[in-house]
């Protein structure tokens, strides 16, 4: 008996499905205009063909000289999944240019349509490449936490998403913001905090850490294992954003937007008036 296989033209077929789907979402993000999703050319719930898409937009991205620092863990509270419409965690990648924690103002010229959501900044002290990458081993991993603000954008026009399309958009990403008050895991526990986020000084969110995934470092532990079985393992100082603690909020050119995470204090990010640099 012959062992099965993907006919050729089918997986010609899957391959130009991801590099069309690839290229409609970068001519998206170099325009500034949102496209339509992108589930028609790779389906709504096929992992594989999602995350080809974002692996070769991140090849891309690193030909141009972009560097990675990190992971973003996506789609953790049910809050958010339940207004995406989606039951499952994802994962983008973070690259340099997108901390723009020293900046005075975030710069809404490079969002397209962006949310904020608050969540834990864990940073790692160890790589997470190998061995039972169980609850005890990733907490041993992390140097310091920090509060985060996510600043998350879609390339798919108004927000139009299911998980394929979601995951190859680079799980939504957009930008972030760090905190500067660093406690490590010996001096607080992620699951136990508490989040309030304020726009414009108007509470538009609240949670906890156990709302995602029941505690913040079990989304960590999942990050940490799916990194190593797509062969990318975590790496010492890399970042990685936990996921909501509650629902995203719109944040406009001119917003400002506050979350304060209970032990690890305040974050804010102002955004600029459209068209100011």
């Amino acid at each position: 008996m012959t062992q099965a296989t993907t006919p050729p033209d089918v997986d010609r077929t899957r391959r130009a499905a991801v590099a069309e789907a690839a290229e409609r979402l970068e001519v998206a993000a170099r325009s500034g205009v949102p496209c339509r999703p992108v589930r028609d050319l790779i389906g709504t719930d096929d992992v594989e063909q999602a995350y080809a898409v974002q692996q070769r937009l991140t090849r891309r991205r690193l030909a141009d000289g972009a560097r990675v620092v990190g992971r973003k863990i996506g789609l953790t509270s049910p809050a958010v999944q339940a207004q995406l419409g989606v039951d499952r965690p994802d994962f983008g990648v973070l690259f340099d240019d997108m901390d723009v924690s020293g900046l005075a103002e975030v710069p809404s010229a490079r969002l397209l349509q962006a949310k904020s959501e608050a969540e834990i900044a864990f940073v790692l002290g160890e790589d997470l490449a190998e061995g039972p990458l169980d609850a005890a081993r990733v907490r041993g991993a992390v140097a310091y936490a920090v509060a985060a603000l996510e600043i998350v954008d879609s390339r798919i026009a108004g927000w139009d998403i299911t998980f394929g399309d979601t995951v190859a958009d680079n799980a939504s990403s957009g930008l972030f913001v760090l905190g500067e008050r660093r406690l490590t895991l010996a001096e607080f526990e992620p699951a136990a905090v508490t989040m309030r986020m304020t726009l414009d000084g108007a509470v538009v969110s609240e949670g906890t850490g156990a709302a995602c995934l029941g505690d913040p470092l079990n989304a960590l532990a999942w990050l940490a294992r799916t990194a190593v079985e797509v062969g990318d393992p975590l790496r010492t100082g890399q970042v990685v954003l936990s996921g909501a603690l509650g629902p995203m909020a719109a944040t406009p050119p001119g917003s400002v937007v506050t979350a304060e995470i209970s032990t690890l204090g305040t974050v804010t990010a102002t955004f600029s008036r459209e068209g100011d640099q």
